[in-house]
Protein backbone atom coordinates (compact mmCIF):
# COMPACT_ATOMS: atom_id res chain seq x y z
CA UNK A 1 0.00 0.00 0.00
CA UNK A 2 1.54 3.38 -1.06
CA UNK A 3 1.20 5.03 2.31
CA UNK A 4 4.36 7.43 2.86
CA UNK A 5 6.32 10.47 1.91
CA UNK A 6 10.31 10.03 1.55
CA UNK A 7 12.54 12.53 2.14
CA UNK A 8 15.17 11.84 -1.04
CA UNK A 9 18.09 13.90 -1.16
CA UNK A 10 20.12 11.62 -3.84
CA UNK A 11 22.56 10.69 -1.45
CA UNK A 12 23.20 7.02 -0.05
CA UNK A 13 21.22 6.86 2.65
CA UNK A 14 18.19 8.29 1.26
CA UNK A 15 18.81 6.18 -2.20
CA UNK A 16 18.72 2.92 0.23
CA UNK A 17 15.98 3.97 1.96
CA UNK A 18 14.00 4.68 -1.03
CA UNK A 19 14.80 1.22 -2.93
CA UNK A 20 14.03 -0.66 0.44
CA UNK A 21 10.62 0.97 1.11
CA UNK A 22 9.81 1.28 -2.54
CA UNK A 23 6.18 -0.07 -1.95
CA UNK A 24 5.37 2.05 0.14
CA UNK A 25 6.42 5.37 -1.15
CA UNK A 26 3.98 6.94 -3.15
CA UNK A 27 5.81 10.69 -3.65
CA UNK A 28 9.07 11.56 -3.23
CA UNK A 29 10.16 15.12 -1.83
CA UNK A 30 13.99 16.85 -2.58
CA UNK A 31 14.62 20.28 -1.00
CA UNK A 32 16.97 22.55 -2.68
CA UNK A 33 18.16 24.78 -0.03
CA UNK A 34 21.32 26.49 -1.67
CA UNK A 35 24.01 24.19 -0.32
CA UNK A 36 27.11 23.64 -2.91
CA UNK A 37 25.58 20.08 -3.51
CA UNK A 38 22.10 20.49 -4.06
CA UNK A 39 22.74 20.12 -8.05
CA UNK A 40 24.57 17.25 -7.90
CA UNK A 41 22.17 15.40 -5.33
CA UNK A 42 18.45 15.95 -6.75
CA UNK A 43 19.38 14.39 -10.47
CA UNK A 44 20.35 11.39 -8.97
CA UNK A 45 16.88 11.72 -6.84
CA UNK A 46 15.56 12.22 -10.04
CA UNK A 47 17.22 9.71 -11.65
CA UNK A 48 16.17 6.82 -9.09
CA UNK A 49 12.65 7.70 -9.18
CA UNK A 50 11.82 7.83 -12.73
CA UNK A 51 13.54 4.10 -12.56
CA UNK A 52 11.16 2.94 -9.60
CA UNK A 53 8.32 4.84 -11.03
CA UNK A 54 7.60 7.16 -8.21
CA UNK A 55 6.51 10.58 -8.64
CA UNK A 56 9.23 13.20 -7.41
CA UNK A 57 9.33 16.86 -6.49
CA UNK A 58 11.44 19.01 -5.88
CA UNK A 59 10.39 21.98 -3.30
CA UNK A 60 12.75 25.25 -3.12
CA UNK A 61 14.12 26.82 0.62
CA UNK A 62 15.98 29.64 -0.76
CA UNK A 63 15.46 31.39 2.91
CA UNK A 64 17.74 29.14 4.07
CA UNK A 65 20.81 30.05 2.04
CA UNK A 66 19.84 33.66 2.49
CA UNK A 67 19.34 33.26 6.34
CA UNK A 68 21.35 30.48 8.18
CA UNK A 69 25.03 30.34 9.19
CA UNK A 70 26.86 27.20 8.00
CA UNK A 71 29.79 25.83 5.70
CA UNK A 72 27.30 23.76 3.52
CA UNK A 73 25.63 27.09 2.09
CA UNK A 74 29.12 29.39 1.80
CA UNK A 75 30.73 27.88 -1.35
CA UNK A 76 32.87 24.71 -1.84
CA UNK A 77 36.05 26.61 0.14
CA UNK A 78 34.41 26.81 3.14
CA UNK A 79 34.08 23.17 3.66
CA UNK A 80 35.95 21.05 6.21
CA UNK A 81 38.27 18.29 5.48
CA UNK A 82 38.79 15.54 7.70
CA UNK A 83 35.88 13.07 9.56
CA UNK A 84 32.88 13.70 11.25
CA UNK A 85 34.59 12.80 14.31
CA UNK A 86 36.82 16.50 14.29
CA UNK A 87 35.03 19.56 16.01
CA UNK A 88 35.46 21.46 12.86
CA UNK A 89 33.08 19.30 11.03
CA UNK A 90 30.41 21.11 12.99
CA UNK A 91 30.61 24.09 10.74
CA UNK A 92 28.56 21.90 8.22
CA UNK A 93 25.55 22.03 10.68
CA UNK A 94 22.27 23.55 8.91
CA UNK A 95 20.63 24.72 12.46
CA UNK A 96 17.40 22.29 12.39
CA UNK A 97 17.02 21.36 8.47
CA UNK A 98 15.80 18.97 9.26
CA UNK A 99 13.26 20.18 11.20
CA UNK A 100 12.30 22.12 8.89
CA UNK A 101 12.02 19.81 5.87
CA UNK A 102 9.76 17.12 7.93
CA UNK A 103 7.54 19.80 8.75
CA UNK A 104 6.97 20.43 5.01
CA UNK A 105 7.06 16.78 4.47
CA UNK A 106 4.13 16.27 6.94
CA UNK A 107 1.57 18.79 5.52
CA UNK A 108 2.27 17.21 2.03
CA UNK A 109 1.74 13.95 3.67
CA UNK A 110 -1.72 14.63 5.52
CA UNK A 111 -2.51 16.77 1.82
CA UNK A 112 -2.12 13.85 0.15
CA UNK A 113 -4.03 11.46 2.89
CA UNK A 114 -0.39 9.76 3.55
CA UNK A 115 0.13 8.28 7.02
CA UNK A 116 3.89 8.28 7.34
CA UNK A 117 7.27 10.73 6.11
CA UNK A 118 10.41 8.75 5.80
CA UNK A 119 14.08 9.93 6.70
CA UNK A 120 17.23 8.48 6.50
CA UNK A 121 18.85 9.80 9.31
CA UNK A 122 21.43 6.86 10.59
CA UNK A 123 23.21 6.18 14.16
CA UNK A 124 26.53 8.41 12.80
CA UNK A 125 24.87 11.63 12.10
CA UNK A 126 24.05 11.48 16.45
CA UNK A 127 27.70 12.98 17.61
CA UNK A 128 27.09 16.29 14.96
CA UNK A 129 23.76 16.76 13.87
CA UNK A 130 20.87 16.70 16.84
CA UNK A 131 18.54 17.03 14.21
CA UNK A 132 19.09 13.53 13.27
CA UNK A 133 19.04 12.16 17.01
CA UNK A 134 16.75 9.79 18.48
CA UNK A 135 15.58 12.12 20.76
CA UNK A 136 14.71 14.34 17.77
CA UNK A 137 13.33 11.88 16.29
CA UNK A 138 10.63 10.86 18.67
CA UNK A 139 9.89 14.08 19.73
CA UNK A 140 8.71 15.01 15.73
CA UNK A 141 6.85 12.35 15.41
CA UNK A 142 5.39 13.41 18.71
CA UNK A 143 4.52 16.32 17.60
CA UNK A 144 3.46 15.12 13.97
CA UNK A 145 0.86 12.83 15.14
CA UNK A 146 -0.54 15.92 17.33
CA UNK A 147 -0.69 18.06 15.17
CA UNK A 148 -2.35 16.42 12.02
CA UNK A 149 -5.81 14.86 11.54
CA UNK A 150 -4.85 11.65 10.15
CA UNK A 151 -1.98 11.53 12.83
CA UNK A 152 1.29 11.47 10.12
CA UNK A 153 3.71 9.26 11.67
CA UNK A 154 7.78 9.43 11.27
CA UNK A 155 9.17 6.09 9.89
CA UNK A 156 13.05 6.42 10.36
CA UNK A 157 14.55 2.78 9.92
CA UNK A 158 17.90 3.72 10.29
CA UNK A 159 17.96 5.77 13.26
CA UNK A 160 20.05 3.39 15.18
CA UNK A 161 22.46 1.53 12.31
CA UNK A 162 25.44 3.05 10.61
CA UNK A 163 26.59 4.23 7.56
CA UNK A 164 28.27 1.13 6.77
CA UNK A 165 24.92 -1.03 8.21
CA UNK A 166 23.28 1.01 5.35
CA UNK A 167 25.45 0.31 2.17
CA UNK A 168 25.31 -3.47 3.30
CA UNK A 169 21.22 -3.08 2.58
CA UNK A 170 21.95 -1.74 -0.80
CA UNK A 171 24.46 -3.95 -1.76
CA UNK A 172 21.70 -7.10 -1.26
CA UNK A 173 19.50 -4.64 -3.10
CA UNK A 174 21.65 -4.07 -6.10
CA UNK A 175 22.14 -0.63 -5.74
CA UNK A 176 25.05 1.07 -7.80
CA UNK A 177 26.21 3.61 -5.70
CA UNK A 178 28.30 5.60 -8.35
CA UNK A 179 24.56 6.87 -9.14
CA UNK A 180 24.50 8.20 -5.88
CA UNK A 181 26.08 12.28 -4.48
CA UNK A 182 27.82 12.34 -1.03
CA UNK A 183 30.62 15.20 -1.22
CA UNK A 184 29.24 18.57 0.32
CA UNK A 185 31.93 20.70 -2.19
CA UNK A 186 29.59 19.78 -5.01
CA UNK A 187 32.22 20.04 -8.23
CA UNK A 188 32.14 17.79 -11.08
CA UNK A 189 34.09 14.67 -8.62
CA UNK A 190 33.71 13.96 -4.83
CA UNK A 191 36.76 15.41 -3.69
CA UNK A 192 37.11 12.78 -1.26
CA UNK A 193 38.70 14.40 1.63
CA UNK A 194 35.42 16.37 3.19
CA UNK A 195 33.67 14.47 6.25
CA UNK A 196 30.98 13.07 3.86
CA UNK A 197 33.23 11.71 1.66
CA UNK A 198 35.37 10.25 4.10
CA UNK A 199 32.29 8.58 5.90
CA UNK A 200 31.35 7.13 2.23
CA UNK A 201 34.73 5.98 1.75
CA UNK A 202 34.40 4.09 5.06
CA UNK A 203 30.94 2.69 4.84
CA UNK A 204 31.37 1.24 1.08
CA UNK A 205 34.25 -0.56 2.57
CA UNK A 206 32.69 -1.98 5.72
CA UNK A 207 30.01 -3.16 3.17
CA UNK A 208 32.30 -4.68 0.82
CA UNK A 209 31.03 -2.78 -2.03
CA UNK A 210 33.99 -1.88 -4.41
CA UNK A 211 34.22 1.74 -4.74
CA UNK A 212 33.69 2.90 -8.25
CA UNK A 213 33.24 6.76 -7.02
CA UNK A 214 35.27 9.62 -8.74
CA UNK A 215 37.37 11.26 -6.24
CA UNK A 216 39.56 14.42 -7.57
Amino acid sequence: MKDSVIILSGGMDSTTLLYEYQNRIALAISFDYGSNHNAREIPFARLHCERLGIRHIVIPLEFMGTYFKSSLLEGADAIPEGHYEDENMRSTVVPFRNGIMLSIAVGIAESNQLKYVMMANHGGDHTIYPDCTPQFVDAFNQAAVAGTFVGVQLLTPYTNITKGEIALRGKNMGIDYSETWSCYKGGEKHCGKCGTCVERREALAEAGIEDHTEYC
